[in-house]
């Protein structure tokens, strides 16, 4: 079901723009819609539109993959710079609650009493808000770890400062604190766990992202409240007692667990990444990152990985277009685009660096919503920087990306020892096109400690018209000496709910990308 939303914005409140706000539900009905849709198909729609935004050519491309040097920009490299076209963050922000009311109205759905029965048709009634509350508690976390306070809501929590999604009473809603929404999604997800009927369906039919699975669907709740915890120990105090009881509980423990969506191998309904690559050219692999790769930096040999990632320098648009990309049978055949150049500079270098790798710009790709290398590698920290784990995350990264045998067993074998600058690099190696998270946990770690740093310089991979060779790396934005620690709030958060846009920017230490959150303490 989609909402015709033209005059107003769901950011946590609402603006109508004569001011009738007892008009909202006559102006917010899709006449071709029902008034209680199939909650597959809300689920379903739920979580495509939500990669589908965050995956894309803005979100990801343009601020979280650059950011994060998994990629570079062969044009308007000021993004890569950090001055980010603010409808970006506003895409982020405002689709976010679209999706977020999409799972409050599968609770609602399940809860009624009037509609109960009915969605019991459907699967069962607990095991769907489950799947809410846990959908829920991801997009919250991204909202969350991207801007700071935000307007929060949950299901099991009352506070009444969690005022986001209930539109009839709230129509500009405060921004819950940091430190209590980290908590409750941490609450939210060990009960949504622990509600889950194992012996039922989580939808009788057409789950797309658990396959009706309540087992995979628990273990994704407790790896994902592993990951929270992981973040904020030490900041929040229940976080160390939920890394233990969501272990206890039962996390990931092989890639047949790792949750992800698959899109049509089709132009209809292709990977998100991919539909961009349909119009734009914009987008290589970032030269630290094949640095990296290569074993040029970072203390590891060279990553079979690389040939999976990046594509060969000969691989033009019009292969990716048309679905004829190669693998490279050499890294000297993948150079990475230098890193934050400036615009002046990108044309020379685009038409010698490599584009994403066929594995990736793919039709059919999937895209990861949390896979089990992860949960390995938080296990290892948890462990105490576990060789065991660390060793167990790297083979399953390379198995998914599918490296044989022989290739993993001669990277592991040559593997330097674990410690934190390993795993966490390793982990920023396997979180590959998981951008978001690998920027959390950058900002959380100080880790990988290959990236180029505004006031660095780096060379160019062929003189430039002038002859310039090298160039140094300026960011864009006042105050930033690393990476971004957070995204401004939308432009229309400020106008809209100015009171509580203004409360929350002095809480968190002003409204800035230098501004760092309350984990953020590397």
């Amino acid at each position: 079901m989609k909402k015709i939303i033209s005059i107003l914005t769901i950011s946590g409140f609402f603006l109508i723009t004569n001011s009738c706000s007892d008009k909202f539900e006559e102006i917010d009905v899709n006449p071709n819609s029902t008034e209680n849709p199939l909650p597959t198909g809300l689920f379903n729609n739920a979580n495509k539109e939500y990669m589908d935004f965050t995956r894309d050519g803005w979100v990801s491309g343009r601020m979280m993959l650059p950011w994060v040097q998994y990629s570079a920009q062969r044009q308007y490299t000021e993004e890569d710079r950090y001055q980010y076209r603010l409808t970006t963050d506003d895409q982020l922000w405002r689709r976010s609650y679209y999706v977020a009311n999409d799972y409050k109205k599968i609770i609602s759905l399940n809860t009624d009493p009037a509609t109960a029965a009915q969605m019991s048709n459907y699967g069962s009634n607990k095991n769907q808000i489950a799947a809410s509350r846990i959908m829920l508690s991801y997009v919250f976390l991204n909202l969350v770890d991207s801007f700071g306070d935000i307007p929060y809501w949950s299901y099991g929590n009352q506070d009444p400062d969690f005022q986001a999604l209930d539109v009839d009473k709230y129509i500009q809603p405060k921004f819950a604190s940091q430190q209590k929404i980290y908590a409750d999604i941490m609450k939210e997800l060990k009960e949504a766990s622990e509600m889950i009927e194992l012996d039922k369906n989580i939808l009788t039919e057409g789950d797309q992202l658990f396959g009706g699975d309540p087992e995979k669907m628990k273990k994704f709740a407790n790896s994902l409240r592993l990951r929270v915890a992981t973040r904020v120990k030490g900041v929040i105090p229940t976080a160390t007692a939920h890394i233990t009881d969501a272990i206890a509980s039962g996390v990931m423990t092989s890639n047949d667990d790792t949750v992800g969506l698959t899109y049509e191998n089709n132009l209809v309904n292709p990977s998100p990444f991919f539909l961009t690559y349909q119009s734009r050219s914009d987008f290589a692999i970032s030269k630290t990152f094949v640095q990296l790769l290569k074993g040029e930096t970072g203390g590891f040999t060279e990553d079979p990985r690389l040939f999976k990632y990046a594509s060969p320098v000969s691989v033009k648009i019009g292969n990716i277009r048309g679905q004829t990309m190669t693998e490279a049978t050499s890294a000297s055949q993948i150079s990475g685009m230098p890193y934050g150049v400036p615009s002046t500079l990108a044309p020379s270098q685009a038409g010698v660096s490599s584009f994403f790798g066929a594995s990736v710009l793919k039709p059919a790709y999937t895209e990861v919503f949390m896979e089990y290398a992860e949960v390995e590698f938080l296990l290892a920290e948890a462990n105490g920087w576990s060789q065991a784990n660390y060793i167990n995350g790297v083979e399953a990264s390379m198995e998914r990306w599918g490296i044989t045998q022989a290739k993993i067993d001669a990277f592991v074998g040559a593997l330097p020892a674990a410690n934190k600058q390993n795993v966490l690099t390793q982990k920023y190696i396997a979180l590959f096109m998981q951008p978001s998270e690998a920027w959390a946990e950058y900002r959380r770690t100080g880790y990988p400690n290959t990236l180029l740093l505004p006031g660095q310089t780096a060379n160019l991979n062929v003189p430039s018209a002038t002859g310039q060779t090298s160039y140094t790396f300026t960011s864009l934005i006042a105050g930033l000496t690393d990476v971004p620690n957070r995204i401004f709030y939308p432009t229309q958060v400020q106008t809209l709910n100015t009171a509580n846009y203004q409360a929350a920017s002095t809480s968190i230490g002003g409204d800035k990308m230098s501004t760092k959150l309350i984990w953020d303490t590397n």
